[in-house]
C-alpha cells in the first residue's frame, strides 16, 4: 500500500528539503490566514527546482478571484486546496489539480473523487473523529488530516485506510517553524504502518 503524505506550511527552503529528503509526496504552501502564511513570490522562491515528481500545492481558504489568479499566475501550483464550496467560483485551469477541502460536520451528498478531510479549523493539531472519517474514506480518496503526528498516525491509517495523509503542526518546533527530524519521523510512521497493512 502506497499512501501519498503531504507535509504543509512551508515556510523556507529548508523546510521543503526536509520534506522531500525525508520522502513527502506534496508540500503545501499556505495562502490564508495562519502563521504559516507565505506570499506567492515566497513560494515560487523556496520552491524552485524540487523534483517533478513532489506536488507543490496552494493551500487557500475562501479565495476570491483576484487571489487566486494571483497565486496561480505567480507560484503556477501543482495543485489547489481550498474548501470544496470554493471551486464553484473559481476558474481553475485543467492543468491544476483540485483538491476540495470537506471538514469534519459539514453536509455532504456528493463526494469528490479526491478531497481533503480535516477539522473545522485548519492547523491547529484538532484531532477528528475516525470512525467517520473511515465512513467518508470509503466513497472516495481520501487525504486525511487534522490531529496527526507520529505517535498517532498507524492507529489513524488503521481506522480511516485513507488515499494520504497531510500534517503541518506536528512536524513543528513552533508554529510556522518546521522541524527536520519531526518530519523525519513523521513520514517513517507512515511508512512502516502503511508496511505492516499491506504485509497482513
Amino acid at each position: 500500500m502506497s499512501l501519498l503524505v503531504k507535509i504543509c506550511g512551508m515556510t523556507d527552503r529548508q523546510a521543503v528539503d526536509a520534506a522531500i529528503h525525508a520522502g513527502a509526496d506534496a508540500v503545501g504552501f499556505v495562502f490564508a490566514e495562519s502563521p504559516r502564511r507565505i506570499t506567492p513570490e515566497q513560494a515560487r522562491s523556496i520552491s524552485k527546482d524540487i523534483s517533478p515528481g513532489v506536488l507543490r500545492v496552494a493551500v487557500m481558504l475562501h479565495p476570491d478571484h483576484d487571489a487566486w489568479q494571483e497565486v496561480l499566475d505567480i507560484f503556477q501550483p501543482d495543485v489547489l486546496q481550498t474548501d470544496a464550496t470554493d471551486f464553484e467560483s473559481l476558474d481553475v485551469p485543467s492543468r491544476i489539480r483540485r483538491w476540495p477541502v470537506i471538514r469534519e460536520g459539514d453536509s455532504v451528498d456528493t463526494v469528490p473523487s479526491q478531497f481533503v478531510y480535516e477539522g473545522r479549523n485548519s492547523g491547529k493539531g484538532q484531532t477528528i473523529d475516525w470512525d467517520l472519517a473511515a465512513q467518508l474514506a470509503r466513497r472516495g480518496r481520501m487525504i486525511l488530516a487534522g490531529g496527526l503526528d507520529a505517535g498517532n498516525v498507524g492507529a489513524a491509517l488503521a481506522r480511516v485506510r485513507p488515499f494520504g495523509v497531510d500534517v503541518s503542526s506536528a512536524v513543528e518546533s513552533a508554529p510556522g517553524r518546521k522541524d527536520p527530524q519531526k518530519i523525519k519521523d513523521f513520514i517513517n510512521a507512515v511508512r512502516t504502518a502503511t508496511s505492516g497493512m499491506s504485509e497482513s
